[in-house]
């Protein structure tokens, strides 16, 4: 999923490796988005939930009469680390469906695919500590930048490996609930593909995550409300 994660690939590969965790960025959490996708308006849900034992499920979706796109992860932390543990993508179009499900085995230190893509994709893939899925890596961008990290990550999704480096912007003022919020702008760029994201400190999530391919938006997400 796209960093932002898989639908947006490497955004929603940003929506976002290792690095210890802040007590407070795991706590559940339940985001709103005003949506654009492939230039029609959506609604966007981000949610954090605590599962059984140390394990959560962080899920995306956006969805308009054209498509209704879901993204999660469930995951645990282990030695200050963000493990996913399994993931589901799905993408339901007017005229095609699309459903990935993967595993990550930390005991077999190996992650496999199923579902609809091509059979070498489908792994095994090593694990390495650190390793995350794009859609995870939402979480780590909001974490690392405030504690001043280099934010760099190596992303383990759909059978492939990828190292991915933010640069960060200066900063910017977005509006939410009424009030103006102070936010840092950090960004990637692979080959005709950009991916930016809007941090602020108060927030678990990216405020804003854009995704653009050859200078043209494919996915807009800016924050309404957080629950």
């Amino acid at each position: 999923m796209t960093t932002f994660g898989r639908f947006t690939r490497p955004l929603v590969a940003l929506l976002l490796a290792a690095a210890s965790l802040p007590a407070l960025a795991v706590a559940p959490f339940k985001a709103d988005y005003r949506a654009s996708y492939m230039g029609l308006q959506a609604d966007g849900v981000m949610q954090l939930e605590r599962q059984q034992g140390n394990r959560w499920r962080y899920s995306l979706q956006v969805r308009n009469q054209m498509a209704d796109l879901r993204q999660s992860t469930v995951f645990d932390e282990h030695n200050g680390h963000l493990r996913p543990l399994s993931s589901e993508d799905t993408a339901n179009l007017l005229i095609k469906r699309r459903n990935i499900q993967a595993d990550y085995d930390w005991a077999d230190r190996q992650a496999t695919w199923r579902g609809d893509l091509r059979a070498d994709r489908r792994g095994p893939v090593a694990l390495r500590d650190g390793d995350m899925d794009a859609l995870l890596i939402n979480l780590a961008i909001a974490r690392d930048l405030a504690a001043g990290r280099p934010l760099n990550y190596r992303m383990v999704d759909e059978g492939r490996i990828k190292q991915m480096r933010y640069t960060v912007g200066g900063k910017e003022t977005l509006q939410l609930d009424g009030r103006s919020i102070e936010v840092t702008r950090v960004s990637r760029v692979d080959g005709d593909k950009e991916m930016i994201a809007w941090i602020s400190s108060e927030y678990p999530v990216p405020l804003r995550l854009l995704q653009r391919k050859g200078g043209r938006d494919e996915l807009d997400l800016t924050i309404k409300a957080v629950h």
